[in-house]
């Protein structure tokens, strides 16, 4: 490979890195907005302590749990390759990862998405997670969980050997997430006021709907790296491919959407059309790269129906969600996952029942072990809370400052 197409693949790779960090800002904009004004400080404090601790868990040793290494005879669950991440022999030449990038690259762009998994996570626990307790969920849950089980595909493991695909992630990122993010609003309890005496879920508005909105367009944004990115070269032809299919489902997820929810409450809901957006892009995510335009608008147009029904559902279920993460992340992620099965280049029966088991395993793995690490800290050092804490804002509770220092508005 001549030294210039080498060099090009590496900087395509570095600007998705890049595009990839910027989500976070997109992600503390769209839960910042959902929420009240009096939570916003902690929302921040937690995403910035999740892309740092985050990078550091996967330094550390998180890189070489999810790429160990696995070999003939290994059996693909598990397996560790050292601690830190000095570069092997070739990691900075072309014959390093095909001349897409050097051994810096791939763990960077890697740490990345390691990241993004514990902030999903936040969305959902917001307004009433204690922080120490949020915090040390998340070094656990992306130190360890997420590694193993994206070694199962992206590191080699038995999904990869089972033929399971997942081009960017639906499962691998945001079902991760989800899964996490279930557990962790079940055991929480919902917020105080959010359901009626009867079941009833009330709405709780969100204080600033331009953040929001601004989140989901930087979110959008971001997907072309982690879409993009995904190419693991700078292809031209696969590279423009992604980014069409990547755009068209969002847009389809969005106007889905916003559709079906003004049928069903005859509203024009700008929360649902965010929302649907999210829905289109992690549904496209698990086959980017396989699908069509039309694949790719089809994708999108059932995940905008999926979302409106999903955040229903988890009302029904006297769940409290506060930025949608639940139906966003995980059921559009299952969606998108067992939507490789059905359209593209993949599509076939054999192929969707091996997407069945891989979204099968990891809804096995990631709610027991999730399970396992909250329950531990609810009872040790609690997760939730109290509740004068809650009600005057965990802002001045857990931080001492305000959000908007010389702008008060009623707290409740």
């Amino acid at each position: 490979m001549d030294a210039g197409l080498f060099t090009a693949n590496n900087v395509w790779m570095m600007i998705c890195t890049a595009l990839v960090f910027f989500m976070h800002l997109g992600f503390s904009f769209l839960e910042i907005g959902l929420t009240r004004q009096k939570n916003t400080v902690n929302i921040l404090f937690k995403n910035v302590f999740i892309i740092c601790v985050g990078l550091l868990l996967y330094y550390i040793g998180g890189f070489n749990l999810m790429y160990p290494g696995f070999e003939e005879g290994d059996l693909g669950f598990l397996k560790f390759a050292g601690f830190g991440i000095a570069a092997p022999e070739g990691g900075m030449t072309a014959a390093y990862a095909d001349g897409g990038y050097t051994w810096w690259t791939d763990f960077l762009f890697q740490g990345m998405f390691a990241a993004t998994a514990a902030t999903i996570v936040s969305g959902a626990v917001a307004e009433r997670v204690k922080l120490g307790g949020f915090m040390l969920f998340t070094i656990i849950y992306v130190g360890l969980i997420y590694p193993i089980v994206g070694a199962w595909k992206w590191g080699g493991g038995w999904l990869d050997s089972l033929g399971f695909y997942d081009f960017a992630g639906s499962t691998l990122v945001h079902s991760v997430g989800g899964w996490g993010a279930l557990i962790a609003i079940y055991l929480l309890g919902a917020r105080i006021g959010k359901f009626s005496e009867d079941g009833k879920p009330k709405a709780i508005p969100g204080h600033n709907l331009p953040l929001a909105a601004a989140g989901v367009l930087i979110l959008w944004l971001g997907w072309f790296g982690f879409n993009g990115g995904s190419v693991l070269s700078a292809d031209p032809e696969l590279t423009s491919l992604v980014l069409v299919t990547t755009s068209l489902a969002a847009a389809a997820g969005g106007v889905s959407a916003f559709l079906t929810s003004f049928l069903a409450y005859k509203n024009y809901d700008l929360t649902m059309f965010l929302n649907g957006i999210l829905g289109g892009l992690v549904a496209i995510t698990a086959g980017a790269d396989q699908m069509s335009p039309n694949n790719a608008v089809v994708i999108g147009l059932l995940a905008g129906i999926i979302i409106v029904a999903g955040v229903a559902l988890v009302d029904k279920l006297r769940l409290d969600d506060p930025v949608g993460a639940v139906a966003v992340h995980l059921i559009c992620g299952i969606w998108g996952t067992l939507a490789v099965g059905i359209f593209g280049e993949l599509a076939s029966f054999d192929q969707f029942l091996i997407q069945l088991a891989g979204v099968g395993a990891v809804a096995a793995f990631c709610p027991l072990t999730a399970f396992i690490i909250l329950f531990a800290i609810k009872k040790f050092a609690g997760i939730r809370v109290t509740e004068q804490e809650e009600l005057q804002g965990l802002d001045i509770h857990e931080h001492g400052m305000d959000a908007y220092a010389d702008f008060r508005m009623n707290q409740h």
